[in-house]
Parts: C-alpha cells; structure tokens; sequence
C-alpha cells in the first residue's frame, strides 16, 4: 500500500479558483498540494471579463502586470436590434477606482496564476483525480487516483460546477436550469467593430455575443446552438461544456451571416464548444475541514462576467482564514466566518445574473451609472454585520466606510526618498492586516506606536502598521512608517479624523475603524480573528 503524505492544504481542482487559493496560501507559507484531473492545462476562452475588483486583488498578489501584458481593456458594447444599432455602451469606472474592466481569455488567467504558484514552488499535479475523503476533528484524508493517499489538515475544493468535493461533503445544490444551449467559438472576425467593445445583437430570439480578447480582430463568440448540435439535457447539474461536440467555422458563419452588423466571415477558429447554463448554490460553503469554492459552491448565467471574479474572491476569503488556521493562530469560529461572508455574496450573485440574463443583459440605472459601474465591477461587495468585523458606527456620515466595506484606494501618497507620489494599496498589499493609522496634528499621533505595538502582540505579528499623516502636520518621530497625504484623497475617501485607526483585512476589507485611544476597540476586533 502506497504511504500516505502529509500536507497542510489540499486543493483539488486547478482552474482560476483552485489556482487563486493556492497562491494565496503560498504567499502567507502555508504548505500545499493542488490536482487536476485533466493532464494538460485546458485552452479555452470560457471566463474573459477580469473585474476591476479582481485586479485589486492580483495587484496584491503580484500578478497584476503579467495581466495587463496578456489583456486588453474592456471600452464597451454596442448593440444591434433587428439589424440596426440601438445603444453604444462606454465602459468606464468611477475616478477614485485604480483599475478598468479587462478582458482576459481563461486559458491566459491559468497561465499567469500557475507560473506565479511556480514561484513559491508549487506546480499542478495533472492527471490526479479525487476519489474519496474523510475528515475528522484532526484533518482530512484523501485518496487520490494511482493509489495515492494524502493527509491533509484542510481541503479545498475549486473542483467546478460537478465538484467531487462537494458532493463528498454531501452539500446540497438547489437551483435550476435554462432550456436554451448555446455555443462558444474563439475567432478572428474581419469587421469595422472598433477595438475593445464587444457585441450583443438580437433578430427575434436569435442572439450573438462578442466579447473582444488580446490579439488582432480576436472574439469569443456567443451564439444559440442550431438544430444539428442540439441535444436534450441529461444529467444532474446540466452547466459547462458538453462533451463530444465542437462547433465548426460553418456554424460560426451561419449566426454572423444573420447577426453581424456588416458583412464579415471568421477565420483562424482556436477553439469552440457547445455548454449550458444552470443557476444553484450550496446550502453550505463547507462542513468541517473541507470547503468549496467558485462553481463548486455556485453558478450561474454569464453576463457581466461575475462567476469566476466571484470565485476567485471566494478563494482569496477562504485562504487567509485557512493560513491562521493551519498556523493554530486562527480565532475559534473564524472559519465559519467565510461561509457567513461568501455565501450571501453567492445568492446575490446568482440572483442578479438570473435575472439579467432573462431581461435582456444587464441594466445600467441611468440616474445613477456609477453605481451599476461598482456592483457590476464587484466594488460594493461587503461583510456589514459579518462576525468577522467589528460592529458599524452609527455615529459616522453616511457614505463614510464602515467596518466590512471594502477600502477605497487613494493616490497622491508622498514617502521620504520616494521621488513620485504613491498609491495607497500598495502599501498594504502584505499578507497580513494591515494597521492604518491617520492624523492631521501631532496630537493625534500621540497613541500611534502604543497601539501598533499592542496590535503587534494581539495579532501574532501578522499585522503591519502604517501612519497617513496630513501634509502640513508637524509631528516627533514614529516607529511605524509614515507617508503624507499629499493630495487629500486618504482623508477624503475614507472620511479620516485626527487621530482615527483602522484595521484592514488581507482581502482589503475594513476590519474596524475608531480612535487609536480605543485599544480595547482595536483589541476587540483582532480578538475576532486571532486567538
């Protein structure tokens, strides 16, 4: 009998999610496995739409330039209706966010996640599939394919839309399915659209979508399937591609014959599909040791790109509670914190995506576009209430952030021997918490190194503080670094008092804010999330 080997985590299942929760767990040391059925990594161009959200999170896990080297930006839509244009859609975010909407073939996002996995010495174990598990109140054993058996102290599944995780943990799956199938095909295309819009035409119930990727006239095509690739549903979760049957040049034409907005003809086919569409969700983000993430716990129709964004926040969620975890450093109860965070996130994800796909794609408020700009771009994604942070402050203005929203950025960041003004996440881009303190007098510091100090020995080390200061305040030295606000934007979108702190997650949620007097107030929270 084959030994059995020991690992902290154990991620099954190797797409964007498996890989995103690995990286993440690498990043903090926590030792890990991922496998993947397949033997060679897939080429397809199912998920595009990188989130600007998403690119936050790859900015603070390294990743971002590599995905704006392989990427393209996003500009719009435009939108044809019996042959005529009816709307052309500019694509543009709010002035406070960092990053725009980028598109990214799938097969691209795997890439740049797995070589950075390479770097902390980790690669996708191909060809591996798993076959059984059992956990107990010590770890989870696994038994894989070929005989090999793992002991692992927690397992992740990132397995997909048929997760063998999830259905070992014996989860439900509830939702529905949408009658129609449809096609994919991944294309040149030699029309006039302009570079970076995509797509979306209508004659009766006839649809085509055109999403554009990297490279010259380049589109992941959308289409209804005709009646020789047709065949009925079958199985217990009918989403994701249908095996045996691959579109051909022909089909492709046959939609652009009818759709396109000017006669063109598709050439250089690098991939197609036909797949359907389900909406469901788990009644659990996982049961003991063992968790589910991305399709595994949650899909859903395609428009406005959320699954995979939304997955790879569900793996970023999951990973750092995991690695206090794995460390005995972890709060009791702080894991099930991320099914009280995630899970409503899925629901709403589901429910919204559901609902745009039957009314025509998503709708834009157009008395307030930047809103649907930030919920679209997973911007107002938020923990309020959640046992993870510490509770609101009802004595704050209104659009001031609360403890479980995200951080704003802010630029304009001056630092001594730093010649050019800085952004602010950057600076809290460790692995850990992060320790914002800000003041605009020197009284206002007065608590600073008392607080960064206690914060330090509550939080194990695993969190680093940093002081914003108003330009003009003259202050004594610190022992924390300090940068200025040179353009008044940390003050401003945080709405920042003299002498305020806030605590900010490694997922770049707010923790807590109060007085940096309050050191119960800061010790309430860290006792939340550490032990």
């Amino acid at each position: 009998m084959p030994e059995e080997t020991s690992v902290d985590v154990l991620v099954v299942g190797a797409g964007p999610v498996g890989l995103t929760a690995a990286l993440e767990l690498r990043r903090r040391g926590v030792d890990c496995r991922v496998i993947d059925t397949l033997v060679e990594p897939p080429q397809y161009a199912k998920a595009v739409g990188i989130q600007p959200r998403t690119l936050e999170l790859w900015e603070a896990a390294g990743v971002l330039r590599p995905a704006l080297d392989a990427g393209l930006e996003m500009r719009g839509q435009i939108v044809l209706r019996d042959g005529e244009q009816v709307a052309r859609m500019d694509i543009d975010v709010p002035p406070d966010v960092p990053f725009a909407f980028l598109a990214l073939p799938q097969y691209e996002t795997e890439r740049l996640l797995a070589e950075a996995l390479a770097g902390y010495g980790t690669r996708v174990e191909r060809g591996v599939e798993l076959r059984a598990f059992t956990q107990d109140d010590e770890g989870v054993s696994a038994e894989l394919s070929g005989g090999g058996r793992v002991r692992a102290k927690y397992l992740v599944g990132a397995d997909g839309a048929h997760s063998a995780v999830r259905k070992g943990l014996g989860l439900s799956f509830e939702g529905g399915a949408f009658a129609e199938e449809y096609m994919l095909g991944d294309v040149e295309v030699d029309w006039s659209l302009p570079r970076g819009y995509g797509l979306r035409a209508t004659r009766g119930d006839d649809l085509l979508v055109a999403i554009p990727l990297p490279g010259d006239r380049r589109y992941r095509m959308s289409m209804l399937v005709p009646p020789d690739l047709a065949t009925p549903a079958s199985g217990e979760v009918a989403h994701g591609f249908e095996a045996g049957r691959k579109p051909g040049l022909h089909h492709i034409q046959a939609v652009l014959d009818r759709l396109a907005p000017e006669p063109c003809t598709a050439s250089a086919l690098r991939w197609s599909s036909v797949f359907r569409i389900s909406h469901r969700i788990v009644d659990a983000y996982g049961r003991g040791r063992v968790f589910v993430a991305g399709d595994a716990a949650h899909i859903h129709p395609p428009t406005g790109a959320q699954g995979m964004n939304t997955g790879i926040q569900d793996a970023v969620a999951l990973a750092w509670r995991l690695a206090l975890a794995v460390e005995g450093i972890a709060a009791p109860g702080l894991l099930a914190t991320y099914d009280a965070e995630r899970r409503p996130v899925g629901e709403e994800v589901v429910g919204r995506t559901v609902r745009a796909a039957t009314s025509g794609g998503v709708q834009i408020d157009r008395d307030d576009p930047w809103t649907t700009v930030r919920r679209e771009a997973q911007l107002l994604v938020g923990y309020r209430g959640s046992p993870a942070v510490s509770p609101a402050d009802p004595g704050l203005p209104v659009d001031a952030p609360q403890p479980g929203d995200r951080l704003p950025d802010a630029r304009g960041l001056v630092r001594d021997v730093v010649r050019f003004p800085v952004r602010l996440f950057p600076e809290l881009a460790g692995p850990g918490h992060t320790l914002l303190l800000y003041a605009d007098t020197a009284a206002g510091t007065a608590d600073f190194d008392k607080l960064a100090s206690t914060a330090a020995e509550l939080a194990h080390g695993r969190i680093r503080a940093v002081a914003v200061l108003a330009p003009g305040a003259e202050v004594p030295p610190l022992g924390v670094p300090v940068l200025r606000d040179g353009a008044g934007e940390v003050r401003a979108h945080l709405r920042a008092g003299d002498g305020e702190a806030f605590v900010v997650r490694p997922d770049g949620y707010l923790g807590h804010r109060g007085r940096a007097s309050d050191v119960a107030g800061v010790g309430g929270y860290l006792g939340r999330v550490f032990a």
